[in-house]
């Protein structure tokens, strides 16, 4: 069975170009086969410049020649330092992708909160593990509040977690709750801390100008 010419150009003349299939037309009409050789990887160089993506497969030089091999409506006669095959090239058929079968337990978090959960129960400094689960309860919350308008509480976040682990991770709620660890805009207690000092030193400025003011004041009456 042989596949028909036009069905071959059409399919290839897109990446190519209507020039170089006549250069192609050309070369099949060369009665020297050494000559069509040359010209044949002449214009494989060519094809690869214009097709500069395909250099990244693996054998992409076998591939522009079966392209040549192709545009030539399978006559193309020379020395090819590969096999020449149109229909096999024609007729392959994609992969098959694999798609994942199993649903996430909770499709507002995702089949990747799961992984990073797994990931989690992995590790064994404490502290790498904890710093896991406040990254994770940050992301969950996120999600959550970007799926449901209803708000979440640190308590349910605390309860998914430990599920997904099957109990493997766990925290004080308490501890998290009083510093809002699981709240990703919320800003570190250092600099709450500082900006109470701030305010602190701005408003014993203040009583301090007062004072000065009145005290010139007495002086004055």
């Amino acid at each position: 069975m042989e596949a028909s010419t036009t069905f071959k150009q059409d399919l290839l003349l897109r990446e190519y170009g209507r020039n170089v299939q006549d250069l192609v037309n050309y070369i099949t009409k060369v009665e020297d086969r050494a000559e069509r050789t040359r010209l044949s990887q002449l214009l494989i160089n060519l094809m690869a410049k214009l097709n500069p993506q395909l250099r990244e497969a693996q054998d992409y030089q076998q591939k522009l020649w079966n392209h040549l091999y192709v545009m030539s409506g399978s006559t193309l006669d020379v020395d090819a330092p590969y096999r020449l095959s149109a229909m096999e090239y024609l007729n392959d058929k994609p992969q098959k992708i694999e798609y994942p079968l199993d649903t996430p337990s909770y499709k507002h978090y995702g089949k990747n909160v799961e992984l990073l959960v797994e990931r989690a129960t992995e590790l064994e400094d404490e502290q790498e593990r904890e710093a896991a689960i406040i990254s994770i309860g940050k992301l969950m919350k996120t999600l959550y509040r970007s799926y449901n308008k209803d708000s979440i509480t640190d308590g349910v976040i605390l309860s998914d977690i430990r599920q997904l682990s099957k109990g493997k991770l766990n925290m004080d709620l308490s501890y998290i709750e009083k510093n809002n660890l699981f709240e990703s805009n919320v800003r570190p207690q250092q600099d709450n801390q500082n900006q109470r000092s701030q305010q602190q030193s701005r408003g014993d400025n203040n009583r301090g100008r007062k004072n000065t003011r009145s005290s010139s004041n007495q002086r004055n009456k």
